[in-house]
């Protein structure tokens, strides 16, 4: 007979420990299961498995712990369990109906076989609705911190209430209810690697989700290929900046960019580290390193949020770069989180080091009003605001839209969810009805009019909150020179390709429109620290 322990398994409690022991030391027949009901199965104890599920997270508010020091804290206190223990990774899979049996099979293909847990042969311990998933494969369940199934009522601390508990106490380590809670393998491994000072910091952070992303409406396949389709021109444009020695690139995606770096013979000698926040693009990364796909092997992956704090020592980095991600922290963030990561990476630099930061940017003159043509004829102008519950659908949709059409959804669904409200007028002139409004909420649909892919995602985000003067004026207040050859420009690949004949900007002189020129798309703004 087997008893199998479920869970993520963050922390380990002294109620734990002694509630193993107990039952590892009473016989079947007195145990009573979650409706206080007499255990029936015959045998002994013979071995206890822990299920460490989401073993393939971390560093993230639901998972900061990653799978080997969860792992540490239970053998360590398996120690004094008078059968074997043992452990096993399950990879998380999302919501899954079916993830008690998953995780039943896991263990057997893990173990070569060696455990085929099944109601006849194990018992689950667990306190948890995740009980549920197992009770309905017919395994007895065991309660516990469980007082009360009807209420979900628990007689004990949860592992999770006193994870929460250490992320909002000052000084964990001293804490009488952490001491008295907290069993002491766990609490060893958590001061020995300072997990109590990364959780305050996870849980803080609320840019980020629970399972570490910026955003949840994102499609990572689309999103992959993009950013390696692009890489090419983004190394093109930033190489020049770069300074040999140790080269950092924050929000670094699937490794791109990197992999380029890696290529180029100037610097061949320098280390490389990526720093990734989002979960998923992290573990592609890693992947891809597993893979040889980088040219030498000085490339380091971590998962960590630059806006919070440092994630390079101080005075240690001759190249910082950064691209498409400035924007993404106004976006999720705040101002001041902007701000701060600003003067985090100035910080980060080495006297004479550089920051390239490749962003899109706002036009000049962003308050200025405009009018803007719209073609009527390129697609379906039917009910724009049709709703799909599924992200491919919409994208299909909104590809059969006209330009027009496509405007007036985007005027609904730009940056709601923030509270922005775009304003525009309908403005007939000249045998044209045009749509008035400012540079800067012209610029914001040109930028974003054609991601269909990720609409959704898209929408929380701003492009053109600050133009390239601005830009620049926040860089030298943080102490940054800003290098000569930074310059801001029009994608004509964009303007050919997605703009031309389908938007048209004017502007009145002299009591008739005539035409204005196109936003600008992109700048490459590179700041040096004296």
């Amino acid at each position: 007979m087997y008893l199998l322990i479920p869970g993520r398994h963050q922390l380990l409690t002294n109620f734990q420990q002694t509630y193993l022991t107990k039952l590892l030391n009473t016989p079947l027949q007195e145990l009573k299961d979650i409706y206080g009901r007499a255990v029936t199965t015959p045998g002994k104890i013979e071995a206890v498995i822990f299920a460490v599920t989401s073993a393939n997270h971390s560093n993230t508010r639901r998972n900061p712990l990653p799978f080997y020091l969860r792992a540490i804290s239970i053998e360590s206190m398996a120690a004094s369990l008078p059968v074997p223990v043992y452990i096993y990774g399950i990879d998380d899979v999302g919501s899954l109906d079916s993830f008690a049996g998953y995780t039943i099979k896991r263990i057997k293909h893990e173990s070569d076989g060696m455990f085929d847990c099944r109601p006849a042969n194990t018992l689950v311990v667990c306190s948890t609705p995740v009980l549920r998933l197992y009770e309905s494969l017919g395994f007895t369940i065991l309660p516990a911190e469980l007082k009360d199934i009807n209420n979900w009522e628990h007689h004990a601390t949860m592992p999770w209430d006193l994870v929460e508990h250490i992320a909002r106490v000052p000084h964990w380590e001293e804490d009488d209810f952490v001491k008295q809670e907290m069993h002491r393998t766990a609490y060893e491994v958590w001061k020995k690697y300072k997990l109590g000072q990364k959780v305050k910091q996870l849980f803080n952070d609320t840019m980020i989700s629970s399972d570490g992303d910026l955003t949840e409406t994102r499609d990572y396949n689309v999103y992959v290929r993009q950013m390696d389709d692009i890489a090419g021109l983004k190394y093109r444009e930033t190489a020049a900046y770069l300074q040999p020695g140790r080269i950092g690139d924050i929000g670094c995606a699937v490794g791109s960019w990197i992999k380029l770096v890696t290529k180029d013979a100037r610097l061949r000698e320098s280390d490389v580290y990526g720093i990734e926040v989002s979960r998923h693009l992290f573990e592609i990364c890693k992947q891809r390193k597993e893979n040889g796909e980088f040219a030498h092997p000085f490339v380091f992956f971590a998962q960590k949020n630059a806006v919070t704090g440092l994630v390079f020592d101080p005075h240690s980095m001759n190249t910082i770069h950064t691209s498409s991600l400035t924007h993404e922290i106004e976006s999720y963030g705040s101002r001041e989180d902007l701000l701060q990561f600003i003067k985090n990476r100035y910080d980060e630099l080495v006297p004479g080091g550089v920051w390239v930061n490749r962003d899109v940017v706002g036009p000049y003159n962003k308050q200025q009003q405009v009018y803007m043509l719209l073609n009527r004829e390129d697609g379906n102008n039917e009910d724009p605001y049709k709703t799909f519950a599924e992200r491919e659908l919409l994208s299909q949709y909104l590809q059969q839209l006209s330009t027009y059409a496509r405007f007036l959804r985007f005027e609904r669904d730009f940056r709601a969810a923030e509270g922005y409200q775009l304003s525009y007028t309908t403005v007939v002139a000249e045998g044209h009805t045009y749509l008035q409004l400012s540079l800067q909420d012209a610029a914001e649909f040109l930028s974003r009019k054609d991601y269909t892919d990720n609409w959704q995602s898209e929408m929380h985000e701003t492009f053109c909150f600050w133009d390239f003067d601005e830009w620049q004026e926040q860089l030298r207040s943080a102490g940054f020179k800003i290098h000569p050859q930074s310059y801001v420009t029009t994608n004509q690949w964009i303007v050919e390709n997605r703009w031309k004949d389908k938007v048209s900007l004017f502007v009145p002189e002299d009591g008739i429109l005539k035409p204005y020129a196109y936003p600008v798309t992109h700048m490459v703004l590179v700041g040096i620290k004296e």
